[in-house]
Parts: C-alpha cells; structure tokens; sequence
C-alpha cells in the first residue's frame, strides 16, 4: 500500500465490524428518543465523507424564519447526546445536529478532518450542502474546538458561536484523561453506586441508562483515530470577530474556568463568558434548562 494511502488510513475513524455498528445505532437511537423526534435526516456529501444531519423545528411559522442553531457534539459521541437541548433550542429556532465523521454516528469518514483547514472545510461544505448561509454554531468539548476553529478559518457562514466546555483554548491535560476513564470505569460499578460517583466525578452519564450504554458500546464499537487537537494561539483567537458565547463548568477538568472566562473576553473582541456552578464538563446535560435559556437569550440578542 502506498505511504499516502496508508497514513489516510490510520487517520479515518471505523466501526470494528457491521455487528458492532448495528449495536452502536441501537443504543444511540435510545438515546435520541428522550428527546425532540427530528423532523428528517438526510446525508451531505463533502470531500471527507458523508456527514448524516438530523433537523429539528418548530411548529410556529414566525419561529422557523429564525437563524438556523447547528450542534456539534464532543469526541467519543453522536448529535444523540444532544437530547436535553433540542426540544427547548427546537422550539424556538430550526436546529441541525451534525455527526461529526470520525466518531461514532451515522457519518461515513473517507479522509481525515483532523488538521484544522480540513476540519473548517469540511464543515463549511457541510453547512453548504444543507443550504444554510448564517446560523449559530454551538459546539461542545471537541466540538467547541471544531467551532472555535470555524471562527477563526472559515466565519463566513456564521452568526455567532457557541462554546460548552470548549476544547481549543488549553492544551488537553493529563487530569482530564484521567476523568475520562476513571469515568469509563464507573459505567461498570453496581447500579446502587453510581448516582454518588455521578456527582463525584461530576458526570451525569452514569445516571442516565441510555446515555451509559450508547457511550460503553460507542467504545466497544467504534475506533476514533485522530489526535488530540491543538489550542488556537492567543494570535488565532484575536482574529475572531463572530460574536463568541462561552458557558464553563465551574468544576471543568478541560479548562482552568476562571482563567478562559477572563482571557477570552481579553482577546476576542465582544465576547461574553460565564460560569455555572455545581458542573464540571456537561453543563448543556445536567444543568440543560438552565444552558438552553442562556444559549437562546444570546442567539436572540444577536439576532
């Protein structure tokens, strides 16, 4: 095999096997239906692969005429994981919930979206194919990385962005991937502990059983081969003129909360942090009713 095609290779995500893959959609379907039902899914083809997007609206006429939101989830997920948000986000506004290739979701990888001109292309020509010229990007953990850098490369299509918990803005430290797996490991632990490591880990998936099983069998299911992204440069982030929203678990293990809620404001011009407190890195999860009103009074004041 060629050097070339071998290192594409390396760098696309796969599901082990079709068995598997089946699996994953099931326990990713449980999870969807605790939500909004979407009004359609549909495939967009790019020159990555084929990035499946399901749509949600609302039923009054006057909201549908408003700036789409577009979801994108974290690393080791799917747009399912956005169930506490989209009935309240799809009351007032269109909403598209993106799977993101190279995790696991119903998107076909071909070519690695890894570097960051590839990440910003793939999904402008993602939004392109869905026919969307402005909407409010919202982005969660990795996905706050793939938004931030949208921001920062391709901002054309963009009304504003939304981070939660944002990869992007630190190097990913050792403590967060020792929360990732000490995590992973408490799915495990009986059913009677798992609400006291819920909040001691601060992590609402042990206690939700459809979100539990789509994450053990996303793992069991599917190979993520990409690396960690990079944060963008305190010179990157200063170029950034899309009004920018950032929401931080005061208790995040991704982020130093404090420092980027000062920092960010310091260097992108216009935008807005804050903190909630008692969350760590799910706000939009465990504090839903609380981040969707504050993600949609900002979508508003700049609508």
């Amino acid at each position: 095999m060629p050097e070339t095609a071998a290192r594409t290779q390396a760098d696309v995500g796969r599901y082990v096997s079709d068995a598997w893959r089946e699996r994953c959609f099931t326990a990713c379907d449980a999870v969807y239906a605790l939500g909004a039902p979407p009004l359609s899914e549909e495939d967009v083809e790019t020159s990555f692969g084929t990035t499946h997007v399901y749509r949600y609206g609302p039923a009054n006429q006057a909201a549908r005429s408003r700036t789409p939101v577009v979801l994108v989830h974290g690393a080791g997920s799917c747009s399912a994981m956005w169930y506490p948000n989209t009935p309240a986000l799809s009351e007032d506004r269109p909403v598209y919930a993106i799977d993101t290739p190279g995790d696991p979701g119903r998107s076909v990888q071909r070519e690695p979206i890894h570097q960051p001109e590839h990440a910003a292309q793939w999904l402008d020509e993602t939004l392109a194919g869905l026919g969307l010229g402005r909407v409010h990007l919202v982005g969660s953990s990795y996905g706050g990385w793939l938004a931030l850098n949208q921001a920062h490369r391709r901002p054309g299509r963009l009304a504003s962005v939304t981070l939660l918990d944002p990869g992007g803005l630190e190097k990913v430290g050792l403590r967060f991937f020792v929360w990732i797996f000490a995590s992973l490991f408490a799915t495990f632990a009986p059913k009677a502990f798992r609400p006291r490591l819920a909040a001691w880990l601060e992590q609402p998936v042990l206690v939700v059983p459809e979100l539990r099983t789509m994450i053990r069998t996303a793992v069991r299911a599917y190979r993520i081969r990409r690396p960690a992204p990079l944060p963008l440069s305190e010179e990157e982030l200063s170029t950034i003129r899309t009004p920018l929203y950032l929401v931080l678990g005061k208790r995040s293990l991704l982020v130093h909360p404090q420092r980027q809620a000062e920092r960010v404001p310091r260097l992108v011009p216009g935008a807005r942090a804050e903190i909630i407190s008692s969350t760590g890195h799910g706000p939009q999860i465990d504090h839903a009713e609380e981040t969707n009103r504050r993600m949609l009074d900002f979508m508003a004041s700049v609508d």
